[in-house]
């Protein structure tokens, strides 16, 4: 008597997608890759997804799903707010520290703008980081660590912005996109912290109050 196939769960197979997704692409995998990873069949997988977009879609939306989850153990794990907004930053950076990562990040952003139902749920993702961002700025000007003046709202906006620009362009620079973020992240940042130092200017001008430190 032959064994009953194996079953595995939509995790297991997500992961096993995602394992062959960073090693070619989003675009070159196989539904016989993804099967020989997760150790099923292709026609396993058609009958549970439909197609290899269908796949796709799917991990898209477990991706969104989880994202309120990831971005809170984030927050669990840090006391400081601005720390566990670094940690995010830092989170994002591993998409591009393997060989191709920032190419299959391209990729995976080309199928997401041009499929309706996996760009609906790449707005829903954006929506909840920034979200979760803004509400992490909020607790650091309560903890003291932004100024209180700070509009919180705008600068979720221009860190969320920073941290997607800032991946791409490591890669333009050749630079390791952990370093990257760092820097950027704390150029952004630093502006709207508590007890900054004075900025310098030039001449007799007065110093602006929001001028980042040189």
């Amino acid at each position: 008597m032959s064994p009953r196939p194996r079953k595995a769960s939509d995790e297991e197979i997500f992961a096993a997608a995602h394992r062959v997704m960073m090693r070619v692409g989003p675009e070159q995998f196989t539904l016989a890759e993804i099967a020989g990873e997760a150790g099923l069949t292709a026609g396993a997988l058609v009958q549970r997804f439909g197609s290899k977009l269908g796949l796709l879609r799917a991990i898209a939306g477990q991706l969104t799903e989880g994202s309120a989850t990831m971005l809170d153990e984030i927050r669990a794990s840090h006391r400081s707010p601005l720390a566990a907004v670094h940690a995010y930053g830092a989170c994002l950076a591993q998409m591009g520290e393997s060989p191709g990562g920032i190419a299959h990040h391209l990729a995976w952003l080309q199928l997401d703008l041009t499929d309706d139902e996996m760009h609906r749920h790449l707005t829903a993702q954006a929506k909840i980081a920034r979200e979760r961002l803004q509400r992490w700025l909020s607790e650091a000007v309560e903890a003291g660590e932004l100024d209180p003046l700070t509009d919180v709202v705008s600068l979720a906006r221009a860190v969320q912005v920073t941290l997607t620009g800032s991946l791409l362009g490591s890669a333009f620079e050749d630079e390791k996109p952990t370093a990257a973020m760092r820097r950027d992240l704390t150029a952004v940042l630093r502006p709207f912290l508590r007890g900054r130092p004075p900025a310098r200017t030039r001449g007799k001008g007065r110093k602006s109050p929001g001028a980042p430190r040189a």
